[in-house]
């Protein structure tokens, strides 16, 4: 079983701490994906499982048995980086066996494992080309399978996509989700990229400045974010954080007034409303505005840009005094930038309400509604 376990695992160098403390269990086959802005630690967490990167302190396993002192090409893991690193002097064929040649594994088995990796990858076409004659997706898909030749335990991506063009991103998301089902190997992926995260991971872990944010499935990170800063990190375009005051509190119950929009009640899960500080910030998505209708309030707003993507439309009110909006529009009402005022209306159930500090407030969605 090739699940792997770390528990309070760091990093410095020197003085400097990338990551810090960190515990993660990822059991055997999952799809884990690192997220986070650049500087996160991300990829120096996965070098460490790798080992490429000794570790600092912690202890981390592999299929039950520890790493420590273990070379990476004894751990039972193979990695697929930014850079394809293929040898431009050797066949598609000799670059994906060349790791089983320095083993000695014998020619026919080499051959044979070859083979069965390109018929995965659909590179049996290609097999007697050098890699120049191939496109970026196709490289990839040969660095791929040079991982695949080894048939190992787990397979690491460093941002394996962030070399190709959008369309070829997209190809090769749905190739690498179909060669996850088809092995059903446990995969860690590193990315910068939400998109890519949420469309291929079973969890994702949220990192920023060496430190995991929030565990979760795609849809609980986006639903229900820990913090601010998952809210504001996942989701494409961000969600809009509008500074709002609390008014009155009753028990549970609390009553916001938002700069340019009547007040609005929310019901909390916390003990005693009377331990919000008076100024909390809340957050709503894109999807959660309504140019007609809404299950809430309605503010007022001067649309400054409009991004134009077809069956979507993003308004951005930058200068709305509460905080900058962006907001999608599906249907083909026109919407003019630098126009008079707009009403917009907002999904009251919907909202997500943090605190001072940034923690989310847990609300109970059922009982929302506007005062």
């Amino acid at each position: 079983m090739a699940a792997i376990e770390l528990k309070n695992v760091a990093k410095s160098f020197g003085n400097v701490a990338v990551i810090q403390g960190v515990d993660l269990s990822v059991e055997h086959g999952e799809f884990i994906v690192f997220v986070g802005p650049s500087g996160c630690g991300k990829s120096t967490l996965l070098r460490m499982i790798c080992g490429l990167e000794p570790i600092t302190s912690g202890a981390l396993s592999i299929g039950g048995k520890p790493m420590q002192g273990v070379a990476p090409a004894k751990r039972g893991v193979a990695m697929v980086f930014q850079n394809y690193a293929l040898y431009p002097h050797m066949t598609v064929a000799e670059n994906m066996g060349f790791s089983l040649l320095m083993e000695r594994v014998p020619r026919k088995e080499r051959e044979a494992r070859v083979k069965r990796a390109a018929e995965t990858l659909q590179l049996g076409e290609l097999l007697g080309r050098r890699p120049k004659e191939l496109s970026g997706g196709q490289r990839q898909r040969v660095a791929i399978g040079r991982a695949i030749v080894r048939d190992p335990q787990v397979f690491l991506f460093d941002e394996p996509l962030s070399n190709l063009d959008a369309e070829l991103r997209v190809q090769m998301r749905l190739e690498l989700a179909k060669l996850h089902r088809k092995l059903g190997a446990t995969m860690i992926y590193v990315t910068h990229d939400q998109t890519e995260a949420m469309t291929l991971a079973d969890r994702i872990v949220v990192l920023r400045s060496g430190v995991i944010e929030q565990i979760g499935t795609p849809l609980e990170i986006y639903a229900a974010p820990r913090n601010r800063f998952v809210a504001g990190f996942m989701g494409s375009p961000k969600m809009s954080f509008l500074a709002a005051k609390v008014v009155r509190t009753s028990g549970r119950e609390v009553t916001l007034a938002v700069e340019g929009m009547s007040p609005a009640t929310v019901d909390i899960e916390l003990r005693k409303a009377e331990r919000l500080a008076d100024q909390v910030t809340l957050g709503i998505r894109p999807e959660h505005f309504r140019m007609k209708g809404g299950q809430g309030p309605r503010l007022q707003a001067r649309i400054d840009f409009v991004e134009r993507l077809g069956g979507d439309s993003y308004l951005h009110a930058p200068d709305h005094p509460a905080g900058g909006l962006i907001i999608r529009q599906s249907d083909a009402v026109p919407v003019k930038p630098d126009a008079m005022p707009v009403t917009i209306g907002v999904d009251w159930p919907e909202v997500h309400l943090f605190a001072a500090g940034g923690q989310a407030i847990e609300l109970k969605r059922e009982s929302l509604s506007e005062s």
